[in-house]
């Protein structure tokens, strides 16, 4: 690992990345100590284990991260480990660092979602890149989340009778022909949309559709053919 590091690039990664936390699981001690002074150094706050049972084991803050991971490590390996947090569904985005790696092993790992596979040694600016770009992409993830736990909430707060307005309006019906389908009055039917609107915070039905989407619902109405 090279110490040198670009100091103007140092600034934008830390303010790219702030307020998020780095785990490191490495086993050589002057390795943790290494990678641990260099993501302080840019403003990173740090979480070292020295091994990926220790990490496991230990109650982590739910915030913006990302695993700085050895791909050897004692015990559980670092591919291994890779395979239990998915197993887990915990997902936290991965950059895998080996003095010993493989082609094989850098497919596997890739393929299981980690976001870079960097061979020591490798240059400060490299691991710092490959940092932002897994702290985004977790920041990304966790908003796109929230944003889905907001809807979800939000559709619970409608009547069993809104929500089947809503899977129906979603499908394209008009108000007629949702009345016709649930057995109501076309008047009904527009007051109950006012309320789908109104309660989803809906801007207009393309609004709408797109919380249908994001929400995964479907009507059980079933397709014409």
């Amino acid at each position: 690992m090279n110490e040198r590091s670009n100091p103007q690039r140092e600034g934008s990664s830390a303010e790219a990345s702030a307020n998020a936390i780095v785990f490191i699981v490495e086993d050589d001690v002057s390795m943790r100590r290494s990678l641990t002074n260099l993501f302080q150094s840019v403003g990173l706050d740090v979480v070292a284990f020295g091994s990926a049972r220790e990490m496991l084991q230990s109650k982590l803050p739910d915030v913006v991260s990302c695993l700085v991971l050895d791909v050897r490590l004692p015990g559980l390996s670092g591919l291994e480990f890779q395979t239990e947090l998915a197993k887990s569904n915990i997902h936290i985005p991965i950059i895998f660092i080996t003095g010993h790696g493989d082609i094989p092993m850098s497919v596997r790992a890739m393929k299981g979602g980690a976001v870079d596979f960097l061979t020591k040694p490798f240059r400060d600016q490299e691991l710092l890149d490959a940092v932002i770009a897994a702290t985004e992409r977790d920041r990304k993830r966790r908003e796109a989340d929230q944003t889905v736990a907001n809807l979800k909430s939000l559709f619970e707060t409608l009547s069993p009778r809104e929500q089947a307005v809503m899977k129906l309006v979603a499908t394209g019906l008009m108000n007629k022909q949702i009345a016709a389908e649930l057995g109501l009055a076309e008047i009904t039917v527009k007051i109950y949309r006012g309320h789908v609107m109104k309660k989803m915070r809906a801007r207009s039905l393309a609004d709408l559709i797109r919380m249908t989407e994001t929400l995964g619902i479907r009507s059980n109405r079933p397709e014409q053919t």
